[in-house]
């Protein structure tokens, strides 16, 4: 496209929802902030924060709650497994207190074992249950927050993807899903059955030996205080985290979709070098997380199990002076194990549950986040049948991305229906800019652009595009077959209909020498086609689409001598009954436009046919001198 920094203007050094790179500096900056604090980042406002809280996990619950019969089966099976691992120390005691104590009768034993088994085979069916429901729902809640993402990022204008880097988008729908799919699926399952266990077996504790369980309760607050002051240090690099490996996977999509440049540059180390610089980071930011889990974890295992050493050196004397019996202080051993087991794990599920907050954040961001291009509460219809006509009256536009400079300025043209208008100018001058809002891709910040008589901000973008058909400078395809692709201009298209659109094109001779005519793949981005194939399949979806307006963006410029004869010819038929707006570079594909339009810095500098213009002597005639001699002179 000719104008493309138009669109890409400072879009290096700047972010949107999420950041792009991170370098050494701000890792020195983590490493150096002091437990609990933030680290510090200075002149970057939109560098995202880290959660601060579970909170952004409500966004997760809130779609895990569409689903309460499967919550429910999966609660139910919790308890039921909470419950019979904790039965298993009360089984103990039965074989302890009434089996070998009674006298060692091998019946009474074999009765109080049958009951154990029981509970292990309890424990083992509500495992699976807990399993199953559990998963379903982690597996069911990031399938649809991932469809919820997509379809609000598809109402997202393409300005949006300027701030926003669609490669890291598209990791941060991965990965990110991935953190969550584990937290529902796994860490809030773990959660709700130590926290089960842990209330379940205080009690029984509390049942058991009151005196004892009263000792083990004082080191809870020794407990809870390490948790939050880890936990606090642990949040901000788990995020931190997250973001390094966003950018691993950003890259990797980056580099693999430009392999043939890499390689035709000879740039393989200088890219391993650089995949090997943002893996180390990556590296150095989770050995960090490691870290601060290890230590975290190291020191309230040793703070529970620790006390609860003390506490059976405690009942074993009770037990040798009579005034427990060994059944009791064997139950005790059990359950204070799994309470300390319990609040273990539920130490580590913390630090799950802080990067799930964390994931769940910058998800939401995309989910939130609100259309600038937005059909009104109540949309003026089109009129039907469609005329064709545009017009533009004093329009100026910035793009997003550079207010400060106008890609177009008080810009007015008419354009007739079924006329067929030529924009040349120079690179940059803002042609196909005017693309873009006749797409509305963009509004301008002044003037009214009308379709059919109708400001196109009063109109719902989506009708206003059905009456557009645009073939780009580079024929962009999707990765599926070549039918698909065809009919991306018209879903409903049949094969006639987009047999006839490739004859038009001059496509159809090479779709049908293709291994499985249109059902064969044509590769990633169209890669199993060459450049003059695919843009002759733009323009045959182009005429599937048979709209009343037709904007050509050099369509032929990808084509050899005789194949941009052929099209063009096929160009000129489909024009006929078309309005139609073409971007050229090469003015000899225009002569026989209706009427040429020169833009020069965002602004029209002169308008006519080519004869006139020619005639006139302007910056046209400049253009037309330089290529013609040019190409006379080949």
């Amino acid at each position: 496209m000719d104008d493309k920094s138009d669109q890409q203007h400072e879009q290096v050094g700047r972010r949107g929802l999420f950041s792009r790179r991170k370098t050494l500096d701000e890792l020195a900056l983590i490493a150096d902030a002091e437990p609990g604090e933030a680290p510090t980042d200075k002149g970057k406002p939109d560098e995202p924060k880290p959660a601060r809280s579970l909170g952004p996990l409500r966004m997760v619950y809130r779609t895990a709650l569409k689903y309460p019969t499967q919550i429910a089966l999966a609660l139910v099976a919790l308890m039921i497994t909470a419950g019979a691992m904790l039965a298993i120390p009360a089984g103990f005691k039965m074989i302890i207190d009434r089996g070998f104590a009674a006298g060692g009768d091998p019946a009474d034993i074999a009765r109080w074992f049958r009951y154990l088994l029981l509970i292990v085979g309890v424990l083992a069916f509500g495992t699976a249950l807990r399993f199953y429901f559990v998963s379903w729902i982690g597996e069911r809640v990031v399938a649809d927050i991932r469809r919820d993402v997509q379809t609000n990022l598809l109402r997202m204008a393409p300005g949006f993807y300027e701030e926003n880097s669609p490669k890291e988008i598209s990791s941060r729908m991965t990965s990110d899903t991935a953190i969550i799919e584990q937290v529902v699926g796994t860490t809030v399952s773990v959660a709700l059955r130590n926290v089960l266990m842990a209330i379940g077996g205080t009690i029984y504790l509390f049942y058991l030996a009151p005196n004892m369980t009263l000792g083990l309760a004082l080191v809870i607050p020794a407990i809870v205080i390490p948790i939050t002051v880890f936990g606090r240090r642990l949040r901000n690099v788990s995020r931190t985290s997250q973001d390094r490996v966003a950018d691993v996977g950003a890259m990797i999509s980056e580099v693999l979709s430009g392999m043939k440049i890499v390689q035709a540059f000879n740039q393989e180390s200088r890219e391993q070098e650089r995949f090997g610089e943002a893996v180390e980071r990556t590296f150095t930011i989770a050995k960090r997380r490691i870290l601060i889990r290890a230590i975290m974890t190291s020191v309230i295992i040793l703070l529970i199990f620790g006390s609860i050493t003390l506490l059976m050196w405690r009942g074993a004397i009770g037990v040798s002076q009579g005034e427990i019996s060994g059944g009791t202080i064997a139950a005790f051993v059990l359950t204070g194990g799994l309470v300390a087991g319990a609040f273990g794990a539920l130490t580590e599920v913390y630090g799950d549950l802080l990067r799930g907050a964390g994931a769940a954040s910058r998800l939401a961001e995309l989910l939130e986040a609100k259309p600038v291009i937005a059909p009104p509460a109540r949309p003026e219809k089109l009129p039907d049948p469609a005329r064709g006509s545009l017009s533009f009256r004093n329009v100026t536009f910035r793009y997003p991305t550079r207010l400060e400079t106008a890609a177009i300025k008080d810009f007015t043209l008419e354009v007739e229906p079924g006329e067929t208008v030529a924009i040349v100018g120079p690179s940059g001058a803002g042609k196909s800019t005017i693309f873009q809002l006749v797409e509305r891709f963009y509004d301008p910040q002044a003037g009214t652009i009308r379709l059919d008589g109708i400001p196109l901000t009063k109109a719902d973008p989506a009708e206003v595009r059905q009456r557009i058909a645009f073939v780009p400078q580079d024929g962009v395809l999707f990765s599926a077959n070549a039918r698909d692709n065809l009919r991306y201009g018209r879903w409903d298209a049949s094969d006639e209909e987009i047999w006839e659109a490739a004859r038009t094109a001059n496509a159809e001779s090479f779709l049908r020498d293709l291994p499985e005519g249109l059902d064969t793949y044509l590769g990633e981005n169209g890669t199993r086609l060459s450049g003059g194939q695919q843009q002759r399949l733009a323009i045959a979806r182009a005429v599937v689409r048979d709209a009343p307006i037709l904007l050509l963006d050099e369509a032929t410029s990808a084509l050899d001598a005789e194949s941009e004869q052929l099209v063009q010819q096929a160009l000129d038929r489909l024009m006929a009954q078309r309005t139609t707006l073409v971007i050229a570079h090469r003015l000899a594909t225009v002569r026989g436009a209706d009427r040429i339009v020169v833009m020069e810095d965002g602004q029209i500098v002169e308008q006519g046919t080519h004869a006139v213009l020619s005639e006139a002597g302007g910056l046209y005639a400049k253009l037309a001198k330089l290529q013609f001699t040019v190409g006379e002179a080949a």
